[in-house]
């Protein structure tokens, strides 16, 4: 089987990426690896690179250096495109960068030489309606979020799931969020821990102003719909929480997840969902320690 073809995407604002970067392409270079970056990624690191179409031809895999905000954009980025993605965290928590920096030509190594797998991970398709006619479509591996601006007041959201009414929540705002983004923001708002093969929709009020409000669980198949009342002029829906889009109220969120599209991430054999858990929030390590007898 011939040696998938390497890419890198890059985030280009820290200079640690960059030097790791460099060091890569050099590395590759000296094995036998040569990485193919986007445009924009070449011209920093003063390389000649393919277009941005050319390049989501030929690339099989696509080395992600930064941290997980840079795997977010390197997501949407590729989106639609059959390239799996892997990981090196230069940031700070590391959930979908999961790769150490220490670690990455061990790593990339190790897939060259077929030793991984590669993980589906769902992706929500958003579309906003405003007076009976669609103005976006967004597609985000993490979330969706809509919530209200810097004025300190309660926004009203219905919550439909398929043609019933869910709820009426009082609340900051509502988070729809994936698998992939349950350790995310659902997670710091009380949301559940769910692993990236349970193809399924969480939804996570944010501070809610009732006692009753609790993160729901919606099917593969289902639509959730978002629908803000009231005269609330400064609201916002956010797309990875990196992309904002003005809502008014009034306005139709409907998200559901996208059957087709699909971020194909790339899993090492020695570093499994739960070892990640483990690392991340310090699961399996108790405070009380015993000694045999």
């Amino acid at each position: 089987m011939a040696e998938p073809v390497l890419g890198m995407l890059v985030n280009t604002r820290k200079p640690g990426a960059v030097a790791k970067a460099r060091f890569l392409v050099e590395w590759g270079k000296k094995n036998g690896a040569p990485f193919h970056l986007p445009p924009y990624e070449a011209s920093i690191l003063g390389l000649q690179g393919p277009s941005d179409e050319e390049w989501k031809k030929i690339v099989d895999i696509a080395v992600v250096i930064g941290g997980d905000g840079t795997f977010l954009r390197a997501a949407r980025y590729i989106l639609g495109a059959p390239i799996a993605l892997y990981g090196i965290n230069l940031g700070h928590l590391g959930f979908l960068a999961a790769g150490k920096e220490h670690e990455a030509t061990e790593d990339i190594q190790a897939i060259l030489k077929g030793k991984y797998s590669v993980q589906i991970h769902s992706v929500l398709e958003g579309r906003i309606s405003r007076d009976g006619e669609e103005t976006y479509t967004l597609y985000a591996l993490n979330d969706l979020v809509l919530a209200r601006g810097a004025l300190a007041r309660v926004l009203h959201v219905e919550v439909h799931l398929g043609d019933r009414l869910l709820n009426v929540l009082p609340a900051d705002g509502v988070i729809v969020s994936t698998p992939t983004g349950s350790t995310a923001y659902a997670l710091s708002a009380g949301g559940p821990i769910v692993p990236p093969h349970v193809h399924c929709m969480v939804i996570v009020p944010i501070c809610a102003h009732t006692l009753y409000a609790r993160p729901v669980l919606a099917g593969d198949k289902d639509v959730v719909t978002l629908v803000p009342r009231g005269d609330h002029r400064d609201l916002l829906l956010t797309q990875d929480g990196q992309l904002g889009y003005e809502i008014l109220p009034g306005d139709k969120i409907e998200i559901a997840l996208n059957l087709e599209k699909g971020v194909r991430v790339i899993h090492l054999p020695s570093r499994s969902y739960c070892d990640l858990l483990h690392e991340k929030l310090q699961w399996g390590k108790g405070i009380v320690t015993y000694e045999k007898e």
